[in-house]
This record gives C-alpha cells, structure tokens and sequence, in this order.
C-alpha cells in the first residue's frame, strides 16, 4: 500500500514476506492482568452500570437481510469524524468510494460488481476484492472484549465484525486513530483476531498514515493495536451533549475521547441508556492538537461556569465500560464559550461557542419530531416504502411548513456544512449544479475542509439569491446522505 505525501518512511520493511516472517502468531496470553474499568476513577462523571448494556448476540445474515433501513433512516452512532491534521490528510486516496446501505442494528452492507478496491464512506473500511461480492459489517465495542487486549498492546483503532465469503475478499485495510507523523519506525502493528472469546495476533501487509493493510485469514471480529516505544498521540475529539429537562439552567456533558469509532459509539450508546434525556449538539468536534496518555487537560467556560472535574487526566477510554465526562453546568441561559486547554503548554486544543439556538431549535424539532412519528413507529418499522414514495411523503410534511419558503442563515449553512461527507465536490457540482471553477477557487484558499463546504454552499446561495430556501436546498440534496436530509428537516 503506497504512502500518502508527507509520510515518513519507517526503517521497517513493510512488505508483506518480511513482515510475515518475523511476525509471531500464537493466541495471546488472555490472563486478566488489567480490568477494564480500573483507570474510570480517576475522572470524576464517569457513566452509571445501567448506562452501558452489554452488546446484544450478534444479528444472522437472514436478520440482517430482512432489515434493511429506509433511506430516511439516521444512525447518529456511526458518524466518521475526519481528523484536522496535515500528516494524515496529506494520504493520497486512489480507492473508489462508496456509500454502504444501512442496514437496522449499525449494520453495513456494501455490494461491490468487480474486482477492485473499494472504500466506505461511512467507516473508512477499505476492502480489496477480487470479484464481485456483498459485504456486511459493523462496528463492535472494544469494551467488551478488554481482558483480550493485554499490555504492551493498544488499541489503535475501531473495531469490526465483516462478514462475507472470505474466498472474495483479498484484504481489509482498518482506519486507525492514531498520529504516527515521524515516529512509526518504532511502532508495531498487529491485528488482534477474536475467535470463540479468545484472541491472536495476526501479521499486518503495511501501514499508513490512516490505515493498517490485513490480509483476511478467517472473518470474525478483528482490529489494529499498537506497541510502540514512544508516547502515543491520539486524533481527538470532543463530543458535547446537553440535559434535556424543564429547568432555566443549562447542563453539558463533555466526553473527550479518541477519534475511534467504537469509542464514539460507546458514547452514544451509554447517553442513549442513561437516565436522562440529552440531545447532541452539532459542534466541530476535531481537537486541533493531539492529545496524549498521561497529559492533563482543563475545560474553561466563557463566562465561568461549575466545572467538574475542573481537569483531566487523558487516557484512550476505548477499553473501559465508564466512559468518563465533564460536566457543565450554567445557572441562566446564556451562549458560551467552550476551551479545551493542555495544562502544560497552555495552548487551546479546542474550543467552541454555544449559542442558544445551538439548543433550542433542535429542542423544539425534536420535541415535533417525536409527537408526529410516535403513533406510528410500529408501522413504519414493518413498511418499507419505495424511495420515491418516501420522498413524496416527506415534501407534503415539508411543503405545510412555514419555514419551508425561509431563506438559509449562514448559520444554517456551517451547521449543514459539518455534515457533508468527502463527496461534497460531487454535490456541488451534480446537485448544486456549480462549476468545477468555483470549486478549484475556494479549495485553493486551502481552508479548514468544513470552511470549504460552508462557501461551496454559500456560491449556491448567491447563485440561487431569492430561491435559496430550505426547501429549494432539500430538493437539490434529496439523494445524498440521510444524515444531510436530517439537518434540512430540522431547519424546516
């Protein structure tokens, strides 16, 4: 697997043959040397028992069939979040991209026509086939499987169940979450392979700034871990929820976390269980400095606000079942402004500014959305409707709104911006029906990418002027990701 521009070589052969050779493949020793909860004390916030249930039995292949989702449907815990680093942005992708079905459970399913290497939009999966063949995976909490990964080695990255015929699938090449930047020659990475509750270690072909190449042995739950000789520096990110309650005052979680998808998931996934109700706030969540094991970090408030814990001692939570948190609690409504800050330097790793219509707005659509679609729930989960039927019903919904004929705020541009995928040159140009031109002259500004998107959609708000509406807007991306449609709907 080639190296992106800007990726050091490692004094390690990558090749498959050297690689393979030297590579040990015993079981590992599974002894229970660490438990999986023991380093959640040391943050204050930390989830209750019954806010992280164990995974349920993996779904058979007939479930998974018989399930698909509507193309309406929006599953908030499989969000890829793209680092903000130069290093592993600068790898070149050469892979065909392509959007998975979602299938019910966070399941995937890709069908791929011919031999080729083909990349999911959703996961960052990057699967090497060699004809044509369905693929169906999903992403599994590294939690549940903490006792198997013992010292010296890591987590590196998300972890997956695939399952296909593996006669047609040559390679999986996972994304991992970590920095390498020039320091990988004295990294090692390795495959951790479960099978029946016990685990090997298996030979990597490669690496890359973004991923680690596997070829397939046997397919059963597997991800990349690490043992290195040098600190470890995490893509990080922070992912903000709000209480959901009757009470004037404000109150957040704040989960700083690894930019690894199955620790994102656990996130979701124990808010979801919890006694109280949130709702997510759409912020950029990418830290703008890695982070580090062992660093400590505080979150200031502007104005102040009671903090707790005021500050943190950062560790990969992806193997614990708490998943530590911050809380943020403000006496009166107010916007805000949010700082991460690394202790030691002083320097700001992210930040971000809370207004009120961060909450509210979405409070209200939830609230709408909940009271519209609760009698009929049961119904539409045993109704699967052609995708053209679907759309219908949802613009009579869209055309009775008010806010259909609302022009779009710039605020309401950077908030869809965050959402659009790595295809939003495509959009631009078939959905938005702009010129290759405009495209080629704000990505020579050489902005933050969420920046970019966010003046793509501006020239289509100057080239539509009086007919940039919301509505106008969903009809041109009514074809793109579901997730997109969601934010549409909640302007509406």
């Amino acid at each position: 697997m080639s190296r992106g521009a800007g990726v050091a070589e490692s004094s390690v052969d990558h090749s498959a043959s050297s690689e393979e050779k030297d590579c040990p493949s015993p079981n590992l020793n599974t002894s229970k040397d660490s438990k999986s909860g023991e380093d959640s004390g040391s943050e204050s916030g930390s989830e209750s028992d019954s806010d992280n249930e164990e995974p349920k039995p993996e779904k058979t292949t007939k479930e998974w069939e018989d399930k698909e989702l509507p193309t309406g449907h929006f599953n908030s815990e499989s969000i890829k979040i793209e680092p903000h680093c130069e290093h592993c942005n600068a790898e070149n992708k050469h892979n065909e991209q392509v959007t998975p079905r979602r299938l019910s459970g966070g399941q995937f399913l890709m069908k791929v026509d011919m031999e080729g290497v083909y990349e999911c939009t959703e996961t960052g999966l990057i699967f090497e086939v060699n004809g044509k063949v369905d693929i169906k995976y999903c992403i599994l909490s590294w939690s549940k499987y903490a006792d198997l990964v013992v010292k010296p080695w890591a987590v590196g990255g998300p972890l997956f169940d695939v399952k296909c015929d593996p006669a047609c699938l040559t390679s999986i090449q996972f994304p991992h979450s970590l920095c390498l930047g020039r320091h990988d020659a004295n990294m090692t990475f390795r495959v951790l392979h479960i099978k029946n509750s016990e685990a090997s270690l298996e030979c990597t072909v490669d690496h890359s700034a973004t991923h680690v190449k596997w070829h397939v042995s046997s397919l059963s739950p597997v991800g990349p871990v690490i043992q290195s000789e040098e600190t470890l520096y995490h893509h990080g990110a922070v992912i903000l929820y709000k209480v959901i309650d009757h009470n004037p005052s404000l109150s957040f979680r704040v989960y700083v976390a690894t930019n690894n998808e199955s620790f994102i998931k656990d996130i979701s996934k124990s808010v979801k269980h919890s006694s109280k109700k949130f709702m997510k706030i759409d912020k950029p969540p990418v830290c703008h400095k890695l982070l580090q094991n062992g660093k400590k970090y505080r979150l200031v408030s502007e104005p102040e606000a009671d903090i707790t814990p005021e500050e943190i001692e950062f560790v990969d939570g992806s193997l614990l079942k708490l998943k530590s948190y911050i809380e943020v609690y403000l006496e009166q409504p107010v916007e805000f402004k949010l700082l991460l800050v690394e202790m030691d330097s002083e320097e700001i790793v992210w930040k971000a500014k809370l207004r009120e219509c961060d909450w509210v707005q979405r409070d209200q659509s939830q609230n709408i959305s909940k009271s519209s679609t609760g009698g009929n729930r049961r119904r539409k989960m045993n109704i699967t409707l052609p995708e053209e039927e679907v759309y219908d019903k949802r613009m009579k919904q869209v055309d009775t709104s008010a806010g259909a004929e609302t022009l779009l705020t710039d605020a309401q541009l950077i908030t869809l911006a965050g959402k659009l995928g790595k295809e939003w040159i495509k959009i631009a140009i078939v959905n938005l029906d702009l010129d290759i031109s405009d495209i080629d002259a704000i990505r020579e500004k050489k902005e933050d990418v969420t920046i970019s998107k966010f003046r793509m959609l501006q020239k289509w708000k100057e080239k539509e002027q009086s007919n940039a509406t919301v509505r106008n807007l969903y009809n041109c991306l009514k074809n793109v990701s579901a997730e997109v449609q969601e934010v549409l709907e909640g302007f509406l």
